[in-house]
């Protein structure tokens, strides 16, 4: 890592940690129905939505009814967006007159987005209309992340409470994500990326003149080049503060109309992890020990600061293909050194890196470079992220309510080696959470292994690859590891918009995100139930650098040992090829 790559990642990390304390603390005010300035300004605004749905406020969900509630709210999502896309020929707002988009590629993209994930098999500014991006996959940018942020409330509620039935209600905690946390953040986001460049506009492609015709493969003159445009801005600030990834423009952040400064980087880069690390103090503050909110943002670092680094140092020693040939990758004045495949000049390595890391520890999945073009070793750290998890940060709410899964795993485990009942909060965790929480951590793994496998078995998965090789099985592994954690970012190299790959990823998204949603609100309802057990002596502390320590092992001692085997195969492999090992 050069002083530049270093420079650059404290900057990040400083401004990101000093907005932790307050934005945390402004979304638990919100959440607890506290004055907060903006609920103040605007409750008549709440009220008057919850008139209009006819939803009671004041009445609670059980566990069951707030799961209900999330998945037909969610399934609905996926119907809209899906039927969107299949008549968009026929709505307003398409001066571009883009056909209907086929069925088995609108159900990967409705599932993709009512997800969370944003995956996206197709090139947005030549298959969506302007109707279809704001209406169908802007709102989902909203209401996903909202999804999210209401079941991590939900869960918190379990250990805050005692010995009551119901977890608070889905709709309540759905309005005011959206409402004061979700909407206020990504309308001042968009004016800033607006004034950067970013466009924002209903008028159709642009045609400008080139200055030099050039010919088609058939000999005939090409003398104008059609530019896109659209509203991006208002998808680019909710996709990057909602942990949602996905572009307005195919290639996502790497294109000038969605990010087109340093200025405009580093805020989405930002965004990415904003709201997942202040939620962490939110956690803290909810449960009225702060330390405990400190604790899992400081054991979420630990694991993202190396990764960091790691990925950062593969990109910057460059290609040792070309080292043989002479070329010098060395960062001096006049080069940015290192493997510049795929990425921006404007950018460069480090940002490139900081993009890279971030984007998939919260699974977010906007890109600003290629993740294909990274060395092998430089690449294998974004897929190993996705592959814990997507705990470390993760997705609003839903990184840190699989980040307290591993947590409960972690004092089951303690509390077994000092033969005590293992206690969270002042919760006991029973065999019943145990369950859950194994099946959260169990889930993800088995449709990441399983998709890959049977992708690299049947013909219709094999065809797909324009790789062959260890990468080729990386680019597989990398899609499903993408797909099973609600990611969304893509090691492309891997045709993915056919039958077999829509179809197959779809029902990965399906299953990963509601398959941990329904056991992470039944944890929330039993500890509900709980009483609140008094400290003791025997209490094992869970703020303390120790038990940290603690939690990040497990968590790696999880990952490594269910995926080792698949990395072996795919990047590390490759690594060893490229030094000439074999």
């Amino acid at each position: 890592m050069n002083l530049n790559n270093f420079i650059q990642s404290v900057i990040y990390f400083a401004v990101l940690l000093a907005m932790v304390k307050p934005l945390g603390i402004y979304m638990a005010r919100i959440y607890e129905g506290k004055p907060a300035g903006l609920n103040v300004c605007f409750g008549w605004l709440e009220k008057l939505v919850y008139r209009l749905s006819g939803v009671r406020p004041e009445q609670g969900m059980s566990w069951k009814t707030y799961a209900v509630a999330v998945l037909l709210f969610n399934i609905l999502g996926i119907v809209v967006v899906y039927v969107l896309q299949r008549f968009q020929g026929h709505f307003l707002l398409n001066p571009m007159s883009m056909p209907k988009v086929s069925p088995d590629l609108a159900f990967n993209t409705a599932v993709s987005f009512a997800t969370n994930t944003n995956w996206q098999s197709y090139g947005g500014e030549t298959t969506l209309s302007y109707l279809t991006q704001m209406l169908g996959l802007t709102v989902q940018n909203f209401v996903s992340a909202a999804t999210g942020m209401a079941i991590l409330v939900a869960v918190i509620r379990g250990f805050v409470q005692k010995q009551i039935e119901t977890i608070g209600n889905f709709w309540v905690d759905l309005v005011r994500s959206t409402l004061y946390i979700l909407m206020p953040l990504a309308i001042i986001l968009s004016l800033v990326l607006v004034s950067q460049g970013v466009v924002q506009t209903f008028k159709p492609s642009a045609k400008v003149t080139l200055l030099e015709a050039l010919k088609d493969t058939g000999g005939k003159a090409i003398t104008e080049q059609e530019i896109a445009l659209g509203p991006a801005a208002s998808q680019v600030a909710i996709k990057q503060l909602g942990t949602n990834g996905g572009g307005f423009f195919n290639v996502n952040s790497a294109h000038p109309f969605e990010n087109p400064t340093p200025l405009s980087n580093f805020l989405e880069v930002l965004a990415i992890l904003l709201i997942a690390a202040a939620l962490c103090y939110t956690f803290g503050y909810m449960v009225r020990d702060k330390r405990q909110g400190w604790a899992i943002l400081v054991a979420m670092l630990i694991i993202f600061i190396p990764c960091l680094w790691f990925c950062m140092h593969f990109e910057q020693q460059g290609n040792p293909l070309l080292d043989k040939l002479n070329i010098d990758q060395r960062s001096s004045a006049l080069q940015p050194g290192g493997n510049m495949e795929g990425k921006e000049a404007r950018f460069g390595i480090a940002n490139s890196a900081i993009w890279a890391v971030a984007t998939t520890a919260a699974s977010n999945g906007s890109v600003n470079s290629m993740h294909d073009s990274y060395m092998s070793l430089g690449g294998m750290i974004p897929m190993w992220l996705m592959q814990l998890g997507e705990i470390v940060f993760g997705g609003v709410g839903s990184g840190l309510y699989g980040m307290i899964a591993f947590i409960i795993i972690a004092v089951f485990i303690a509390g077994l080696m000092i033969g005590r009942t293992p206690e969270y909060l002042g919760k006991k965790i029973e065999a019943y959470e145990m369950k859950m929480a194994s099946l959260m951590i169990l889930i993800p793994p088995i449709l990441v292994l399983i998709g890959t496998a049977i992708s690299v078995i049947v013909p219709a998965g094999k065809n797909s690859i324009l790789n062959p090789g260890p990468h080729g099985f990386s680019e597989i592994l990398y899609a499903f590891s993408s797909a099973s954690n609600n990611n969304g970012s893509a090691f492309a190299g891997l045709t993915t918009n056919t039958f077999f790959y829509n179809v197959a990823q779809g029902l990965a998204m399906f299953f990963a995100r509601y398959w941990l949603v329904i056991p992470a609100l039944a944890i929330a309802g039993s500890l509900s139930k709980k009483k609140i057990v008094p400290q003791s002596q025997g209490t094992l502390p869970t703020h303390t650098p120790l038990f940290i320590i603690f939690l990040v092992v497990v968590v790696l001692i999880v990952g490594a040992l269910t995926f080792f085997p698949a990395l072996a195969l795919g990047p590390i492999v490759e690594h060893l090829m490229l030094r000439g090992i074999s």
